[in-house]
């Protein structure tokens, strides 16, 4: 390409934006309608520009517009300068959103009482200027606001559907909390079965939890009596501890120290597990504040509630934005 520095320094942006559209077209028309200019306008840029590089960019004809090698070169350039420049924005607006951005999110009660602050706690030492609001709700409404797009995404039990994106974090077995006047056993598990012989203390229908354990009791033909249901875990292991019955939760639910008057009992044949995973609507996009306490909830909500997190438990390398 014929060197004229004089001749560059008036190439601008609004002529190679121009260019790019004929070169990527192959048509001065379709580059005129996507640029909402008249056809002659669009001719007369790249004339301009042609005539400050001083070389052709398109062989024309009356029935076809392609590039020259000159032109070509030109293309490959300007599209590679355009991506860089397009990142650099995109890395100073997440940087901008980093400084002053905002998260909403609904959580599972379980999950919220038993594991949310550490994560939130952590996320605010890293990042002060991220304003975050939080939602506890029980599984039904929880997937609703992801659903309407009121909260960015939900962090609860993942169900099969194809509505929702799930990105698992942990997974979390059932276990019963069963009163020793209702049996003495030196085992930490126990079967299903056994337990529909108990009045049984479960969550109510808005969980995905108490949906779970009703397609197995279906599935096992198995009938069981609840005399009691709750929306929070930590009555139903009050309402346990006082011997009104077995209490099913989710191993994250249980209490550190197990009441001396109860067993902790996995429930086994079959075993039920959930999977507890961030929640977002199907093609939604994370903003890069989302992303960052995503990756916090990885890392720190599978670790027990009694472990200590060390300083460098916390990555600070974060996923792209999705």
């Amino acid at each position: 390409m014929k060197s004229n520095s004089s001749a560059l320094a008036h190439v601008n942006l609004k002529l190679l934006q121009t260019f790019l559209l004929v070169g990527e077209y192959a048509s001065f028309r379709i580059a005129a309608e996507k640029s909402f200019r008249s056809q002659s306008a669009v001719s007369a840029q790249i004339r301009q520009l042609e005539e400050q590089l001083g070389v052709p960019l398109f062989h024309r004809t009356t029935r076809s517009v392609r590039l020259t090698e000159e032109g070509q070169q030109l293309l490959e350039c300007a599209q590679r300068a355009l991506l860089e420049v397009d990142q650099g924005l995109r890395k100073i607006q997440e940087s901008a959103d980093m400084r002053k951005g905002k998260v909403s999110l609904s959580c599972s009660p379980t999950i919220a009482e038993t594991r949310l602050a550490r994560v939130l706690a952590a996320f605010e030492g890293e990042y002060p200027g991220i304003e975050v609001s939080v939602r506890e709700l029980a599984s039904a409404p929880m997937f609703e606001t992801v659903r309407k797009r009121e909260v960015d995404f939900g962090v609860g039990p993942q169900i099969d559907t194809s509505e929702f994106q799930f990105e698992p974090l942990m997974d979390d077995p059932f276990y019963a909390l069963v009163p020793k006047r209702f049996l003495t056993t030196d085992k930490n598990t126990i079967s299903l079965s056994a337990l529909t012989h108990m009045p049984l203390l479960v969550l109510n229908q808005a969980t995905a939890m108490r949906g779970m354990l009703e397609d197995v009791m279906k599935e096992k033909r198995f009938r069981f009596t609840s005399r009691y249901e709750f929306t929070q875990a930590q009555t139903l292991i009050s309402m346990a501890s006082t011997g009104l019955g077995a209490a099913i939760l989710p191993a994250i639910a249980l209490p550190k120290k197990i009441d001396a008057s109860m067993y902790a009992l996995k429930i086994v044949n079959p075993s039920m597990t959930r999977r507890v995973a961030v929640v977002t609507a199907r093609g939604q996009s994370l903003s890069p504040a989302s992303l960052r306490l995503v990756e916090l909830l990885k890392q720190l909500l599978p670790l027990p509630i009694d472990q200590k997190i060390p300083r460098n438990k916390v990555s600070h390398r974060f996923p792209s934005r999705r």
